[in-house]
């Protein structure tokens, strides 16, 4: 961190004791507001509000939102007090149990530290909000630059404080008479970790893998086309069949998957996920397990560390913690395990039933709809046979009723 920043505090580490708690639902809102920002080439700054709880000295930040930006006096950016608060009061409706409340903000700034346009938000939020709101900077200059960050997030959190200009030990009169007027706002980082819920791991998991199969579409495509000549029949005729064909082929792969199936997708891509996570862990087991020194494999008791070692290379170093962990797994191992195996597998074996069933009668249910939609059709074209076949009597009818036995129509007919 630099120091020549003088909105940052002569004291480099934080004393309060505060403890910042964030949630990756904060980061994946902070990403998708400066991506959508940076892609739509918005103007102003990119600024929002953080929201969570404040236990003791323990702050978690849980969520987060965009804020809209007017000017205020002398040109200076700040909040829409009136959008601001009626937002604020939506996300406070939501969000009851547990009630979540403003607990501090969020904007881009450089590693150096905040700078002095950020201090208007900051006393606005101070002052009408939360006197003790922390603000967090995130740093997008530092993501190309992998190496700058080491591995950790491009963001740091900071609180606030008023500290007095230092003064000399000569007129300390004067300095209580304007301590007020020589308070100025410093900032202080804070140390924060990374907690993550249940329901909090499913979504940062399935975001990181892509979606499963998450692709970027291009609406500027061109769709598949049929081909540009019809296919002739031997009389010239084009027969249209083979057209309709393409053309089916060619609505079946421009056909996007309704919000069911892609719903579907993804529960069962993040299942295949968690199975294969489950099923290389247990393969790091059993390697870890089986690269051990055989006196650990075949005895009772671990040898003695004095004896003579295996070769490094030829044996996984020893760690008796791991060792009791993968023992206290294996002892768990039996509560999983239901009591009653026969009943057990007989309840699975009806629930397989059920399945089986119910996607037997799914399969029937279509198939009388389809003889259902093949009766009617023939239905409807018997009726337009038989309709013709009695037109077609009618007007032969019509035709020869002039004709007598007498031969007077023909006699008729010839005068």
């Amino acid at each position: 961190m630099a120091t020549n920043n003088p909105l940052l505090s002569s004291h480099k580490t934080s004393d309060s004791g505060l403890q910042v708690l964030l949630h990756p639902m904060v980061l994946l809102t902070i990403s998708d507001y400066i991506t959508r920002h940076t892609l739509r080439q918005l103007e102003g700054p990119v600024v929002g509000a953080l929201l969570g709880q404040q236990h003791g000295r323990d702050i978690s930040l849980e969520h987060a939102f965009e804020c809209k930006l007017v000017k205020g006096e002398g040109d200076l950016i700040v909040l829409h007090q009136s959008w601001f608060e009626e937002r604020l009061q939506q996300f406070k409706d939501v969000h009851k149990a547990p009630a979540l409340d403003l607990v501090g903000w969020f904007t881009l700034a450089p590693t150096s530290g905040p700078q002095s346009h950020h201090l208007a938000i900051h006393r606005q939020i101070l002052h009408t909000y939360n006197e003790s709101a922390i603000l967090l900077t995130f740093h997008p200059t530092t993501i190309a630059d992998r190496s700058a960050t080491g591995g950790e997030l491009p963001l740091t959190i900071y609180e606030s404080n008023y500290e007095g200009e230092t003064s000399g030990d000569g007129d300390k009169k004067m300095q209580i008479e304007d301590e007020e007027s020589s308070l100025q706002l410093k900032f202080r980082e804070l140390p924060y970790t990374v907690e993550t819920g249940e329901a909090e791991m499913i979504s940062v998991d399935f975001v990181a893998r892509g979606g499963g199969n998450a692709t970027a579409m291009d609406t500027t495509a061109k769709k598949p086309q049929a081909s540009a000549k019809p296919v002739l029949s031997e009389g010239g005729k084009g027969t249209g069949k083979e057209e309709a064909v393409a053309k089916t082929n060619g609505s079946d792969e421009t056909t996007l998957l309704s919000p069911e199936d892609e719903e579907l997708i993804a529960s069962l891509t993040a299942r295949a996920n968690a199975i294969k996570m489950l099923h290389s862990r247990i393969q790091l087991l059993r390697t870890y397990l089986a690269n051990l020194p055989p006196s650990y494999l075949t005895t009772a008791e671990p040898p003695d560390p004095d004896s003579e070692a295996p070769a490094p290379s030829q044996h996984t170093e020893i760690d008796h913690p791991i060792l009791r962990s993968i023992q206290a797994l294996i002892n768990r191992l039996p509560l999983l395990i239901p009591a009653n195996r026969s009943a057990f597998e007989h309840e699975v074996l009806a629930e397989k039933n059920d399945v089986s069933l119910v996607a037997m009668l799914g399969t029937l249910s279509k198939s009388v709809k389809d003889v259902s939609e093949m009766g009617r059709k023939f239905g409807i074209m018997d009726s337009a046979r038989l309709s013709g076949r009695k037109d077609n009597r009618m007007l032969g009818d019509n035709f020869l009723g002039g004709f007598g036995d007498n031969g007077v129509g023909r006699h008729a007919m010839i005068d």
